[in-house]
């Protein structure tokens, strides 16, 4: 796999209301926190707003650079959640943080009322896996409040979207897709150093899907955006170690040193203090190929 060099887009920075992320100087950490029941690999843990930011604390202390706040399972399988119940989830977790540290915090929601209450609370990015399409009233939201948005790639809807996936070209596909996700957001005003773009593994994917999206991650760089991967703790990990969910880390490891090693500028993770050498190490690795 021939390293790529970090794409760095015509823009140093993603730009998230007033707040700033670096874009190639290094990669950065998401940190994932779930306020569900569901979640398929920590739903139930972080309900307790207490227990949620003693968490938050935690992976900033290992080195997240920002944290990604859900209060809807979004996994294979999972059902609805109105949104009054996923603001009741998120709201407290994100008055409490926000009091707590500067550091950009993201919504994971496709919900535009849900998505307006926490930038009202202080929320810098809104991570949609429905690529802006679920709700219409979300593009503007976003354009008006200058808030990031991640945009992700996903086939089909969470109850369906692992029953059958098929593609003809699924990097193209892809990045296709993203492509006019990206020319629909600008449309809509949302500028181009708010865009980050997520191929969505695991969302619609095969095993095998997964892993050519993991292969070829320098397909996607002349989107000209941010690309985000996350692949903590999914089944394709499982699948390939027989770990159970829990014991994940070393192959997460592994899939998101790939992507760095291609050009990633962000990954998404629950286990921060198991990932964070790993990445420091393969983008060291990277650049030293750079320079050659």
């Amino acid at each position: 796999m021939k390293p790529v060099a970090i794409s760095k887009p015509s823009f140093p920075e993603i730009r998230c209301r007033e707040k700033r992320l670096p874009i190639g100087s290094k990669v950065l950490i998401m940190g994932v926190l779930n306020v569900t029941p569901d979640s398929f690999s920590d739903g139930g843990q972080c309900l307790n707003p207490e227990v949620a930011i003693e968490r938050a604390q935690q992976m900033i202390a290992e080195g997240a650079d920002l944290i990604d706040i859900g209060g809807e399972s979004t996994r294979p399988g999972s059902s609805y959640v109105d949104q009054d119940e996923e603001i009741k989830r998120i709201s407290p977790i994100l008055i409490l943080l926000r009091k707590l540290t500067n550091i950009p915090l993201s919504i994971d929601t496709r919900k535009a009322a849900v998505a307006r209450m926490a930038l009202d609370l202080g929320a810098d990015i809104i991570n949609d896996v429905s690529a802006l399409q679920d709700d219409p009233r979300m593009a503007q939201l976003i354009q008006e409040s200058g808030a990031g948005v991640v945009l992700m790639h996903r086939q089909g809807h969470s109850v369906t979207m692992q029953k059958a996936p098929q593609y003809e070209d699924v990097v193209g596909e892809i990045k296709a897709f993203l492509s006019k996700r990206v020319s629909m957001a600008q449309s809509m005003g949302i500028p181009a150093d708010h865009i980050i773009v997520d191929p969505g593994i695991g969302f619609g994917k095969t095993l095998n899907h997964n892993l050519e999206i993991l292969g070829n991650i320098g397909e996607l760089l002349p989107l000209g955006q941010p690309i985000l991967i996350g692949v903590s703790r999914k089944a394709f990990i499982g699948t390939l170690t027989g770990k159970p969910v829990g014991e994940r880390e070393m192959g997460n490891a592994a899939a998101l040193a790939a992507a760095v090693w291609q050009g990633a500028h962000i990954v998404r993770v629950h286990d921060v203090g198991a990932i964070h050498d790993a990445i420091l190490v393969a983008q060291a690795l990277r650049n030293s190929c750079d320079k050659l």
